[in-house]
């Protein structure tokens, strides 16, 4: 098949085309790299600015890279908001390309106007980005309700032919409106280029690792991770170590993370997103999203390796704690997060669920 992966979250379309291409597809990734992150693409859709000028380039660049994007068997869409234009010209292009290719499919990949719905209505989930319980919260502002961007994601997800999401809370934000074409596939994983090493075994300090994204410190929960972290270092010098990354390129980040034997990442999900399930390819315990709801759509019943958190600062502290008094299963944990990413989320066998979805509509 020939195949467009329009848009990037994490490496999520970089890696699927890695798998793609094994499995002997035409693959072409066209994004912005996830801007800092700098993820591998063949077509670069960096914008570099804001103003009239920088405004006009990056336009007369896009039109000019769309008149090439026809004929393709399958286009993936990352989002709605798939470039870094205004809701109203991306929902143009996507018209272009329904237009012009065989078939387009949209990803439930992040922030969309259903996910921003099913937090609202605070039914379904325990917690996320915008309530914990029947608390609200303030990290998250919400851009997408009653708004163009509502309408463009309604538009999309009735004319496409299909969407994936990536995350249960994804899956279960368009699981009441489009189950017919909804499909949920793990995030894709190149394990080949993540060496395992069994973490725990040594007798020194647990090295704890956490990513700082500036602009997403809150809406990740990585503020609270901290303090608490800070907290455990404080109380226990002698066994903790914190090692942390600040807004680094992606192949930096990978690599301060490898040196780590725990990695604290979204506390507000019920899913391991791709920096905590690379941390886990290599070794890493995860101390993050997992909840049992993420297990049984993946009809993983035995190996539940992610030290799962409920986002409040009590539960990170006793988790944490734990971790370091019971030092002696991180060998264990380490070994078990490593078959779990090999089991679920191997990027050719990701790749295969990709094709048989898209085949199937």
């Amino acid at each position: 098949m020939k195949i467009l992966l329009l848009g990037e979250y994490s490496a999520l379309h970089s890696t699927l085309a890695e798998g793609l291409r094994v499995l002997g597809h035409d693959v072409t990734v066209a994004s912005d790299g996830c801007k800092w992150m700098e993820n591998d693409r063949d077509v670069d859709l960096f914008r570099s600015g804001y103003d009239f000028y920088n405004s006009i380039q990056y336009l007369r660049r896009i039109h000019n890279t769309f008149r090439k994007f026809k004929g393709y068997d399958v286009v993936q869409i990352k989002n709605p908001s798939f470039l870094d234009l205004n809701i109203k010209r991306n929902l143009n292009l996507y018209r272009f390309l329904l237009k012009n290719n065989a078939k387009v499919f949209l990803g439930a990949f992040g922030t969309d106007y259903f996910w921003e719905k099913l937090c609202i209505e605070n039914k379904t989930l325990k917690y996320s980005d915008l309530f914990i319980g029947e608390k609200p919260l303030d990290i998250y502002k919400c851009d997408w309700i009653g708004s163009q961007f509502q309408d463009a994601n309604i538009e999309i997800a009735e004319t496409c032919n299909g969407i994936i999401s990536c995350l249960y809370e994804y899956y279960k934000a368009y699981e009441p409106y489009y189950n017919d074409k909804l499909g949920y596939i793990p995030l894709p994983i190149n394990t080949d280029l993540l060496p395992y090493k069994q973490k725990g075994i040594q007798e020194d300090k647990i090295k704890f690792f956490i990513g700082i994204q500036k602009l997403k410190s809150k809406l990740k929960g990585t503020d609270l991770f901290l303090e608490e972290i800070m907290k455990i270092q404080e109380a226990y010098p002698k066994e903790v170590l914190v090692n942390k990354a600040t807004s680094l390129p992606w192949m930096e980040y990978v690599k301060i993370m490898s040196e780590s034997d725990v990695i604290l990442d979204q506390l507000y999900s019920y899913t391991p997103a791709m920096n905590g399930l690379i941390a886990m390819a290599q070794g890493l315990v995860l101390v993050g999203g997992g909840e049992p709801e993420m297990y049984e759509l993946l009809r993983e019943n035995h190996n539940r390796p992610i030290v799962n958190v409920f986002p409040s600062k009590e539960d990170i502290y006793s988790k944490l704690e734990m971790l370091i008094q019971n030092k002696k299963d991180i060998p264990e944990i380490s070994s078990n997060s490593r078959r779990f990413v090999e089991r679920h989320h191997n990027y050719i066998q990701v790749a295969q669920q990709y094709v048989d979805f898209w085949n199937s509509k």
